[in-house]
């Protein structure tokens, strides 16, 4: 029987506290042994720091362009404060094999953000523990993520990566929180803002209005993309019958409320459901024929062309198309997401409840140089006026603070922070996310928010004539005012809950997977009298897949979590 994941809260709680308080680790690798034994050991928290200049390598999973951190303002600045620079790479290519490379060479960066491969690094033992040192010199290390200790140790008892998410000060939703459904606003403005609820009444509207304008200036309209091109990124089209019925984020499964049994949207009516309709609104030549074969840029082109109508997309995928075009000044011919789902009588959830995820975070690896620095150097980063610094940047350049004490941003302070170009150049594109840090919920001890996107003033300011226009239409204040509000789910999000590389659940996610990329497009393409048959070779397919087995883990993991187990 394989050992569980994690530990329950209670076990968790005193193991990582004794392991804290007694200051070793269970595992002899506890990077002490690697660093130096001079004012750099010292534990009050309080002691001058050593600040030579050292350079230490990052890797990340995710993407994102090469950079040596002190070549970016807030990278300059923390240099000044601790005297570290970073080597910032990120992955090329598959992931996976990247990964695979780092293994079997068993040399690696100081520090790795895993992303998606976190289990798989962690079976090959990549990272060291960080119970010791945070122990020893991490006082605000302990601030932030002390109520979350129970979720973030492993089942050794040892803490081997800092998440992402951990909310800090209080709880403050997205005001421009969206779904994952979006369509042109001149689609709306052109039959006078009606209510679009449902996925009938969603195609409706892009029929009607295809038929009316089949091209605008010269170009021809494309009724409907996906993002489901792009290498990683299918997701985006499976998610989405999951939305569509009522659900959140939760991966591939749904969450009972009430006898919290996970089952399977995959091969259900759901999904059924879903891709008929992409089928019919296909045969009425409306899905863009490169809907699975378009690669990210190719489909944010698209995007910024103005010439398609609606899309399925989140929207970390294409902020830049987005940014591009607010900044060409056609509100008409941007985006607004709805809350679509099957049928009136479900209420939709595309906002997010309160969560915590345990399994995206950033670790020390075995072949790091100076552990205890590194460790400070997060600590340091964690100190709430240098969370205010990777979000907000410094006060009279990138944000003012207004008679009441709330940070405010101009309308050029907030189109340099929505600007890519910028943000590279200043920072945030490299350090407000992928590090030790505030979860995007937080509230800071004034009151303001932690990210400026959530900061009601800022909000306000970001908005437009034509955003004003529309919201004005529909009665509402913010773009969140579309969704309804979120109801508290403990485990969220289960997509987060671990499988282990080579287990059962990991096999079955990667087959199913398989599956859905060979048939989507199967069905999508078929001709409307084809679409039972192909249905019905997909069922088969996927019949002789452990799905039963899967949804059982995924059960018992959820009701683990309810009761604290993580």
């Amino acid at each position: 029987m394989r050992k569980k994941k994690w530990l329950n809260t209670s076990l968790a709680v005193i193991t990582a506290v004794s392991l804290l308080l007694a200051g070793c680790s269970s595992n002899n690798n506890d990077g002490g042994s690697k660093t130096n034994t001079n004012a750099n050991d010292s534990t009050d928290g309080n002691a001058v720091d050593n600040t030579d200049p050292v350079t230490f390598s990052y890797f990340g999973f995710g993407t994102n362009i090469d950079v040596m951190a002190s070549e970016t303002t807030i990278g300059k600045i923390l240099q000044e404060q601790t005297g570290v620079d970073w080597k910032m790479e990120y992955v090329v290519g598959d992931p996976s094999t990247k990964a695979g490379v780092m293994i079997a060479g068993g040399e690696y960066p100081d520090v790795i953000s895993p992303v998606g491969e976190l289990s798989k690094l962690l079976n090959a033992g990549a990272y060291i523990p960080l119970n010791d040192l945070i122990e020893k010199h991490g006082p605000n290390i302990k601030r932030v993520y002390g109520e979350y200790m129970d979720k973030i140790t492993h089942e050794d008892g040892n803490i081997y990566i800092l998440p992402f998410t951990a909310n800090v000060g209080g709880y403050l939703n997205d005001p421009d929180a969206g779904s994952n459904i979006w369509i042109q606003r001149r689609v709306l403005k052109e039959f006078g803002y009606p209510e679009v609820k449902t996925l009938d009444q969603y195609f409706d509207l892009i029929v009607k209005y295809q038929e009316k304008y089949p091209s605008v200036d010269g170009k021809e309209t494309v009724g409907f993309v996906t993002f489901a091109g792009e290498q990683g990124q299918f997701y985006t089209i499976t998610n989405a019958p999951m939305h569509l019925a009522g659900y959140p984020n939760d991966g591939n499964v749904l969450v009972d409320m009430e006898t919290h049994e996970a089952k399977l949207y995959m091969a259900t009516e759901h999904e059924k459901r879903w891709l008929k309709k992409l089928n019919e609104m296909n045969a009425k030549g409306l899905v863009d024929p490169e809907t699975f074969t378009a690669n990210g840029d190719q489909f944010k082109a698209k995007l910024t062309s103005g010439r398609v109508l609606g899309f399925v997309g989140y929207i970390w995928q294409m902020a830049d198309a987005m940014n591009n075009l607010k900044t060409a000044g056609n509100d008409d011919l941007r985006y607004v997401s709805l809350p679509i789902v099957f049928d009136e009588s479900i209420t939709d959830a595309y906002m997010d409840p309160p969560s915590f995820v345990n399994n995206r975070g950033l670790g020390i690896s075995v072949s790091a140089k100076d552990p205890v620095r590194i460790i400070k150097y997060w600590d340091n980063l964690l100190k709430e006026e240098n969370q205010r610094l990777v979000q907000w940047g410094e006060e009279g350049v990138t944000y003012s603070v207004n008679e009441e004490g709330r940070f405010i941003m101009s309308a050029e302070q907030l189109a340099n922070r929505n600007d890519n170009e910028f943000k590279r150049k200043y920072g945030w594109a490299y350090f407000d996310y992928e590090w030790p840090r505030y979860g995007d919920n937080s509230v800071y001890e004034d009151g303001n928010a932690h990210l400026p996107a959530r900061q009601p003033e800022v909000a306000n300011v970001n908005y437009t004539d034509g955003d004003r226009e529309l919201l004005n239409a529909y009665g509402i204040e913010t773009f969140s005012g579309f969704f309804a509000q979120p109801v508290e789910r403990p485990w969220y999000p289960a997509w987060s809950i671990e499988k282990e590389q080579g287990s059962p659940e990991q096999i079955f996610n990667q087959k199913a997977g398989d599956l859905q990329q060979k048939f989507y497009p199967k069905l999508v393409f078929a001709t409307e009298a084809q679409f039972e048959s192909v249905w019905n070779d997909y069922l088969a397919e996927f019949g002789k897949l452990d799905a039963a087995g899967f949804e059982k883990f995924m059960t018992d993991k959820v009701k683990a979590r309810i009761a604290g187990v993580w």
